[in-house]
């Protein structure tokens, strides 16, 4: 996706799943330092092995298993390779490097024992939240990304993921891609539409894993004075369901 050597890694599997999430810290004493305020909570951080290590590309990483059953990992020395990144297509790449990769939305089967875990113990910073009804979704940054992480509870008492979200350097590309996703016939989730929290203009597209792929551009950057805000809905135009036939996320837990 850019210069970093590892940004995703899809692993075969008889079943769909996330195999882990990847967080990157400043180095290995920030990450023994908020292993020792997860290991408060009675969750021990593991080290990552060699090989894994190798496979992710980075100096190192410790990882452990969240309450609701997600691996995540904290890795630093993030290995870079300049001026490597070649698109599959014709585009106008990534919006990456400091933001990271783009943002992922987990589904809990509690959300406010999530929501005091990802802020109290992982250090997390709450962006927004969108009330809509009885569905209620928090929002997250570490970085300047508008959100990097954020959770719902449709279905409580289980575990999930909704959609990973890659932003784009140009509007054209989010029009291109669905354009190339009607030829070729692959499923469009959503309509293009506009988020109501972070400004984004996106598409939903399904992978053949059942998680969906926001495809977006022009997301808000969070500056130290961000002050939440909560939202009725979340989008202010677009983003209409396409495909109400299809699962309408993936359920890995419970």
């Amino acid at each position: 996706m850019d210069e970093a050597d590892c940004r995703l890694w899809i692993h075969p599997s008889d079943k769909n799943g996330i195999a882990y999430i990847g967080w990157t810290v400043r180095d290995e004493c920030e990450a023994l330092a908020l292993g020792k305020q997860i290991e408060s909570t009675g969750i021990k951080p593991q080290a990552g092995s060699p090989e894994e290590i190798a496979e992710r590309k980075v100096a190192g990483f410790s990882w452990f298993i969240d309450p609701f059953g997600f691996r995540h990992e904290l890795a630093w020395g993030q290995r870079v390779t300049p001026n490597t990144f070649q698109p599959g297509r014709p585009m106008s790449g990534f919006n990456t490097g400091d933001q990271g990769m783009g943002h992922i939305v987990l589904l809990v089967p509690d959300l406010h024992e999530a929501d005091r875990f990802y802020v109290d113990v992982m250090g997390f910073h709450v962006s927004d939240k969108v009330l809509d009804g009885a569905r209620e979704l928090l929002f997250y940054h570490c970085n300047g990304r508008h959100h990097s992480l954020a959770i719902g509870s449709p279905v409580p008492g289980k575990s999930g993921a909704h959609h990973l979200m890659i932003e784009v350097n140009a509007l054209d590309d989010v029009g291109v891609a669905v354009d190339l996703c009607e030829r070729y016939e692959f499923p469009v989730s959503k309509s293009i539409g506009r988020h109501t929290n972070d400004r984004m203009v996106s598409t939903y597209l399904f992978s053949p894993s059942v998680l969906r792929i926001e495809y977006g551009y022009g997301g808000l950057l969070i500056h130290d004075l961000w002050e939440p805000k909560t939202y009725s809905t979340t989008s202010i135009w677009g983003h209409k369901e396409l495909r109400p036939d299809l699962p309408p996320a993936m359920i890995i837990h419970g």
